[in-house]
C-alpha cells in the first residue's frame, strides 16, 4: 500500500467522524493532533508536493469527499513558519559532585543533573523548535531521565548493585563473595587480534610486554559497571517546543556513572529551527 494510499485512507476515516457542519469533533480538535499529523505530511515520501512551511498539498485534492478536503485545508492544520535551520553539536565535561580533587574512582555509583547544562546550550543556540540529543561517552555510563533526589539516588545504587553485584576482585566494599565476572579476567585480555588492534588504536603499544602489563594494571575490576549501563541505556532524545524542553515537572536529564565518581563527558546535539 503506498504513502498516497495511507493517506487517503487516513482522511476517509477522519471524514466519517466530520459533523454536517463541517466541523471536527472535539477529540481532533487537540492542536498535539495537528502538530503530528503536520510532522507526519512534511517528512512522508510526497511531501515534495508540500510547500514545507504549510502542511496544505499545492494541488487540487482528488477523489476525497468535501468534508475531508474541508479538514484537510483547515487553518488548524497550518504549521508555523519555521525559521533558521539549526544542528549544533557540544561536548560537556562533568565534574562530579562527591568527588574531591585528586581522589581515586572508588567503583561508587553517582547521579549528576544534566539539565541545567542542556537548558543552558539550547539558550544559546537559540532553538525553537526541534530535539536535543543526549548520549554519553563512555561504556560505565547511563543516561536516563527521572527525578533527581538524593534518597532515590542511593536507591538506584542499592537496586542496580543487586541484579549486577560488584566481583569479588573489586575495590569497591560492596563487592560480593563468589561473583567473578569474564570480562574482569584482566590476565587473559586481550583476548584476540580483533581486542588486540582495538588497544592499539587506543594508544596502547600492547606488543611491547611491559607497555601490555601497564594497560593491564590500569584496567578496573568493573564488568558490573558495563552491564547496568547497558540496561539503562546510553542515550536520551527530548523534545524541545517554543524554546523549551518537553519533560514532566519533576524530571530531570540523569547521568549515572556506574565507576566512579570521576570526571565525565557527555555529547549534546541540538537538531531544529530557531
Amino acid at each position: 500500500m503506498t504513502t498516497m494510499t495511507s493517506f487517503l485512507k487516513f482522511l476517509a476515516l477522519i471524514s466519517a467522524f466530520t459533523t454536517t457542519n463541517g466541523e471536527r469533533p472535539i477529540f481532533f480538535r487537540n492542536n498535539d493532533f495537528s502538530a503530528a499529523f503536520n510532522a507526519a505530511s512534511l517528512t512522508s515520501s510526497w511531501g515534495r508536493d508540500y510547500d514545507h512551511n504549510r502542511a496544505i498539498k499545492t494541488r487540487p485534492n482528488r477523489g476525497i469527499s468535501t468534508s475531508a478536503s474541508s479538514l484537510a485545508s483547515s487553518s488548524s492544520f497550518r504549521s508555523p513558519p519555521l525559521g533558521r535551520q539549526i544542528c549544533t553539536y557540544k561536548t560537556v565535561t562533568i565534574r562530579p559532585s562527591g568527588m574531591n580533587a585528586g581522589d581515586a574512582p572508588r567503583q561508587a555509583v553517582s547521579v549528576e543533573d544534566l539539565t541545567p547544562e542542556i537548558k543552558s546550550f539550547l539558550s544559546q543556540s537559540g532553538m525553537k523548535q526541534g530535539v536535543i540529543h543526549v548520549i554519553s561517552r563512555h561504556t560505565t555510563t547511563a543516561i536516563t531521565i527521572n527525578e533527581r533526589e538524593s534518597r532515590l539516588a542511593r536507591d538506584i545504587e542499592e537496586f542496580f548493585l543487586k541484579i549486577c553485584p560488584p566481583d569479588e576482585r573489586s575495590s569497591t566494599p560492596k563487592k560480593v563473595s563468589g561473583v567473578r565476572y569474564l570480562h574482569n579476567d584482566i590476565d587473559q585480555r586481550p583476548d584476540g587480534e580483533e581486542e588486540a588492534e582495538r588497544c592499539r588504536e587506543n594508544g596502547w603499544n600492547i606488543d611491547d610486554a611491559d607497555e601490555l602489563q601497564k594497560w593491564r594494571d590500569q584496567e578496573p575490576i568493573n564488568a558490573h559497571s558495563h552491564l547496568i549501563s547497558m540496561m539503562l541505556g546510553s542515550s536520551e532524545c527530548i523534545p524541545v517546543v517554543d524554546g523549551e524542553m518537553v519533560i514532566g515537572q519533576w524530571q530531570s536529564v540523569l547521568l549515572v556513572d556506574l565507576d566512579g565518581p570521576r570526571t565525565r563527558s557527555v555529547g549534546l546535539q541540538m537538531m531544529g529551527f530557531g
